[in-house]
């Protein structure tokens, strides 16, 4: 069947008359650009830090990978990563059977709050917690001492176990939204069969239900995992202080130190593999656990899972996660916002403390202006240009399917499944004058190349649902009434999607302007971002002018993804 809808999009391209068609035009594009923004920065890494000059060179490779203080950032990395997975999953797992399988109520509203910490970037809540409770200059740290007398702050968040929690506290939706989606589509005849047979509730969630959802728990663990491995925003600022280093801060303070200069790269490159080990092994752990058993969940009848009565946990459980949102949620915000409003870093946050300057000062800021303008140029044309390009290999791999559409997928994907940090060194070794004298370093476009090819499986993703609906035939009936192939794209199949496209749009449009973990590699003298430029108020001691462009950033945030709200909410399933 698939061999005679790709003959039949063939054959109505040759209508056109042209022995070089659009069908073909769309398929060498795609497959050139994606050779050029995804291959070449990942094939570079890989080389320069097994190759020097053109020769085998493993030394530099031994000396960076075994260096103590490269190990120990090594076993930071790794214990993180592990531990915000686990924990992740746990919370994630958790909420979603609550909110998908029990009959708790509020469930809509806390099923929309619950996605909030998706929204913003970790960083914005290490800031927050950083400034709340860090060694003797946190506010709470503050007030207990004066309270009770204590010569010594009781609490410091800025420790392993601190960079874990605010980790966990931003990235469990990963797991929650896979996992809720996954419970409310599944056939509840499994469980009804085994409370029947007198099975425990405990025992049905064990042995049923958790086993059935293993795809989608797997699927949100691995994301949490390669993004806590990747991140540096939060072990920047909770990690500094305590000299608890990462992989990806000590690649940039590798780079830093070095000062831009080639073989500080390379050592960064090396650090890279690294972490494209730990990813690797994930992935391959995560295919043994899926080809371990069978999970068809869904079946052809329509029916929804029976409600599991809470009794008397329900308001227990509904107390619970009115704590966790306040506590993931609202603190944050609400520390962001405070301090954006404070004359001064550590005075009493009251009133008479308050002020608007640091508002104020963001419009007569010369570097915080060029920011918000570098961070919203990016953020329009990396969605403007992968809405387009995503659209192309979508169309190109559910319309045109030509002989290895399989890599041609791939590569589209295949940026998201490694860490952004091992992106950006990609992308520098790639653009900074190697490859045919073409220099993009320190320039706003390495930035924008990286964007791209980070985000572009959102957009190609979003198209290739809504692709999927659109029925072979109605093209071929423009096409059969005398359209050309670009005018049967253009009026039918391009309005079809337009929902899908406009949503890509702002999926990228939103981590675009809140992104760090490749920006702070990859940024020059002038072409700070927003994301960038917060980290670095933060970090030059500003921090009431941090928070208060945070908090700006934070209103951006709000209103996008509002707006992606609205125009995705008749689309489910799309």
């Amino acid at each position: 069947m698939n061999i005679g809808k790709s003959r039949k999009t063939s054959d109505l391209a040759a209508l056109d008359g042209a022995t070089f068609g659009l069908d073909k035009a769309m398929t060498m594009v795609s497959f050139v650009l994606l050779f050029v923004i995804v291959f070449i920065p990942i094939f570079m890494i890989v080389y320069n830090a097994f190759f020097f000059e053109g020769k085998f060179d493993i030394e530099m490779f031994q000396t960076v990978v075994f260096s103590k203080d490269n190990v120990d950032a090594m076993t930071n990395t790794v214990i993180i990563g592990v531990a915000v997975t686990f924990f992740g999953t746990v919370v994630g797992l958790f909420y979603a059977w609550l909110l998908g399988r029990s009959d708790i109520p509020c469930k809509g509203l806390m099923r929309a709050l619950f996605m909030i910490p998706y929204m913003f970037p970790p960083f914005f809540g290490a800031m927050a917690w950083d400034m709340l409770l860090s060694g003797r200059g946190g506010y709470v740290n503050t007030w207990l001492m004066n309270a009770f007398g204590l010569e010594t702050a009781p609490l410091n968040i800025n420790s392993l176990w601190g960079i874990i929690f605010v980790e966990v506290s931003y990235y469990f939706p990963f797991v929650f939204m896979q996992v809720v989606s996954a419970l409310e589509r599944m056939d509840p005849t499994l469980e009804e069969s085994a409370r029947i047979a007198g099975a425990t509730q405990g025992t049905v969630i064990r042995k049923i239900t958790i086993p059935l959802v293993t795809p989608a728990i797997s699927a949100g663990a691995l994301l949490i995992l390669i993004s806590s491995l990747a991140h540096f925003g939060v072990p920047a600022i909770m990690g500094f202080s305590k000299q608890i280093y990462t992989l990806p801060t000590v690649i940039y303070a590798c780079i830093d130190r070095a000062g831009g200069s080639f073989e500080g790269i390379r050592q960064g490159a090396a650090l890279s593999i690294l972490l494209v080990f730990v990813v690797a092994m994930a992935l391959i752990l995560q295919k043994i656990v899926l080809s371990s058993g069978s999970y068809d969940i869904i079946k052809g009848k329509s029916m929804r899972p029976t409600l599991i009565k809470l009794r008397g946990a329900k308001y227990p459980l509904l107390f619970l996660s009115v704590i966790t949102l306040i506590v993931i949620v609202l603190v944050p915000l609400i520390m962001i916002f405070l301090e954006g409003l404070v004359k001064a870093y550590g005075l009493p946050l009251v009133p008479e403390n308050f002020t608007l300057d640091n508002f104020r000062n963001i419009a007569t800021s010369k570097a915080t202006m060029d920011s918000i303008q570098n961070s919203l140029a990016l953020s329009i044309s990396a969605g403007i240009i992968c809405m387009f390009l995503g659209v192309m290999v979508a169309y190109v791999v559910i319309k045109i399917k030509p002989k290895g559409k399989e890599i041609l997928e791939m590569l589209s994907v295949l940026p998201y499944s490694i860490p952004g940090t091992v992106l950006a060194i990609g992308v520098i070794l790639a653009w900074s004058g190697a490859l045919w004298g073409i220099s993009l370093y320190n320039t706003i476009w390495i930035i924008l190349v990286a964007y791209m090819a980070r985000y572009l499986s959102f957009s190609m993703k979003s198209a290739s649902a809504s692709l999927q609906q659109v029925h072979p035939s109605l093209e071929e009936a423009a096409r059969a009434c005398g359209a050309s192939h670009t005018e049967s794209l253009k009026d039918v199949t391009l309005p079809l999607i337009r929902p899908a496209m406009v949503a890509g749009f702002f999926l990228i449009f939103l981590p675009s302007m809140r992104e760090l973990t490749m920006s702070i590699l990859l940024y020059g003298p002038y072409t700070r971002t927003l994301g960038v430029q917060i980290f670095a108020l933060r970090d030059s001691g500003q921090i009431p002018q941090a928070s208060a462009l945070a908090a700006i950033a934070i209103l951006i945030i709000i209103v996008c993804n509002f707006i992606v709200t609205q125009i995705t909410k008749d689309r489910k399933g799309v």
